[in-house]
């Protein structure tokens, strides 16, 4: 009979994980020193502490709404000395293995890493894996660059949310060992902004070496500013708390639920404004960013490493489900955009947009909004990573297409998002689930299985195959450019979004 706990020694202390079936979980570790006096600035490595660190409960949360619409267990609590980490791994037994970390997705303002579609036992346990799930800054504390009122007084750095994903990936580097991983031997995984801040971290110097593969599930690749439109928007955000530029520097002592709620207000607004846009996300800061990242991509300066990327065949229904306004619906959504890209890319001629908005023959009625929104924010930035990516390094496009007939009847589909509880094996996590009422579970076990299957295997070698008489699944080259549909059963399919891809071009949204 196993041990109910395991202690393990790393770098900076011990720490006591617990049995979870056949594995074991260390939760709440801390990978960063608390924030402390250090708001909207880099984390720094934990102190060393004495005795042994229960690793029972997830550490506290990155502030954010309560009312969030991803549902936020009421036992979690928030706080900003949340820089902790999860990790499941199997009995030790001298042998190291490969290592997935796993950054959720939030829009870069929600979510955490204890939710409990990301519980990464039976992950663990059938892919014979060490699975990390972080929990790193959000919102204005993550991603609100608030460098330009910077002063020697009063220091504001860029990207925080990203600098503690790499210190996460740092600890990792360092001390996965001790809990049986291979810091060799890292996939890093992730969905919407987490998959995101995956493609941004592949065109970041500082973060090569860090991890060896990648998964981006659904990644706004395009979504990533200037810093000239970073410093409007913390104007805006200064404007909201009635405070005048001179004051920034009030922002390092200022309670954190009052920022949460200014983030609220401009989270809201940002979108209605500029539709396609979001609030705050990561920056050109010409620092730890140093290009767009899509324009990264063009340019051949994406890290060298196997990359599988993806979109949902319905990204866009959830929002109208939910009448989020963080993506486009409707046709008024959709030129307000468009407008707004013609302003701010003058490069680009009214021809084109145009030539665009006409492919799309179901305008200006709702299908046809969510069909342009859809290959604006998702679809054609994944085609152009995945074709600048192939022309150095190994690269797997799918789309996920699969629904259960409740989602197909609730015209869902294959939404944003849906593809979660496929990779995790955590199907009824968000409490009174709907998705099988009509049936569909086993269908959706199996499309789950082969998912895992092949998420694993290119987790332990470098190459999705499902290793079950899957169909299998080529790489991704220019020439057949060949697209794993995700489906019940899959198929693969060359260029199935050909059309499209070449109405678009590859100038639309890359900036330089």
């Amino acid at each position: 009979m196993k041990d109910d706990t395991l202690t393990v020694a790393c770098k900076y202390g011990e720490v006591r994980g617990y049995r979870d079936g056949e594995v074991y979980v260390w939760k709440g570790v801390p990978y960063a020193a608390p924030t402390g006096p250090r708001r909207f600035r880099s984390p720094l490595p934990p102190e060393p502490w004495d005795g042994v660190l229960d690793g029972a409960r997830y550490g506290p949360i990155a502030p954010q709404s309560r009312q969030s619409p991803i549902g936020i267990d009421p036992e979690m609590t928030l706080s900003e000395d949340c820089l902790s980490l999860n990790i499941w791994a199997p009995p030790p037994d001298g042998h190291r293995r490969p290592v997935m970390v796993w950054i959720h997705g939030g829009a870069y303002v929600l979510g955490y890493s204890g939710q409990k579609i990301y519980d990464s036992r039976m992950l663990c346990e059938s892919g014979d894996v060490v699975v990390v799930t972080i929990n790193y800054r959000l919102g204005a504390l993550g991603f609100l660059d608030l460098s330009s009122f910077s002063t020697p007084e009063a220091g504001f750095e860029s990207n925080v949310g990203l600098r503690d994903q790499i210190a996460a990936l740092e600890w990792v580097r360092d001390c996965i060992a001790d809990f049986g991983g291979d810091p060799d031997c890292v996939t890093l995984f992730g969905e919407s902004s987490g998959a995101g801040s995956i493609t941004t971290l592949m065109t970041v110097p500082r973060a090569e070496g860090l991890f060896h593969r990648a998964i981006a599930q659904s990644p706004p690749a395009t979504s990533v500013y200037g810093r000239e439109r970073a410093a409007t928007v913390a104007e805006r955000f200064l404007e909201i708390l009635a405070l005048p530029p001179s004051r920034a520097a009030e922002l390092l002592t200022m309670p954190a639920d009052r920022l949460v709620e200014a983030s609220e207000v401009l989270v809201a607004e940002t979108p209605t404004k500029v539709p396609g846009t979001l609030a705050m996300t990561p920056v050109v800061d010409r620092d730890l960013v140093p290009k767009y990242p899509v324009a990264a991509f063009k340019k051949g300066l994406s890290h060298r490493i196997p990359l599988i990327i993806g979109s949902n065949k319905d990204e866009p229904s959830i929002f109208r489900f939910m009448k989020s306004p963080l993506m486009p619906v409707d046709d008024t959504a959709v030129q307000a955009m468009f407008a707004a890209l013609a302003d701010d890319r003058t490069d680009l001629l009214p021809e084109r947009l145009a030539e665009i908005v006409a492919a799309y023959p179901d305008l200006p009625k709702p299908a046809g909004a969510m069909a342009l929104s859809r290959d604006a924010g998702f679809r054609m930035p994944v085609l152009w990573v995945a074709e600048a990516h192939s022309a150095h390094s190994p690269t797997w496009v799918y789309r996920f297409d699969h629904a259960t007939p409740m989602l197909k009847a609730a015209r869902i589909g294959a939404g944003h998002a849906t593809e979660l509880p496929y990779v995790f094996g955590n199907f009824g996590t968000l409490g009174r689930d709907p998705s099988f009422w009509l049936g569909g579970r086993k269908a959706a076990g199996e499309v789950s299985g082969r998912v895992q299957r092949r998420w694993l295997a290119f987790a332990h070698h470098g190459v999705p195959a499902a290793l079950d008489g899957s169909k299998h699944w080529p790489q991704y080259e220019v020439e057949e450019r060949s697209t794993l549909l995700i489906d019940s059963p899959d198929r693969v399919e060359s260029d199935p979004d050909g059309e499209m891809r070449r109405i678009w071009g590859t100038e639309v949204m890359a900036f330089t």
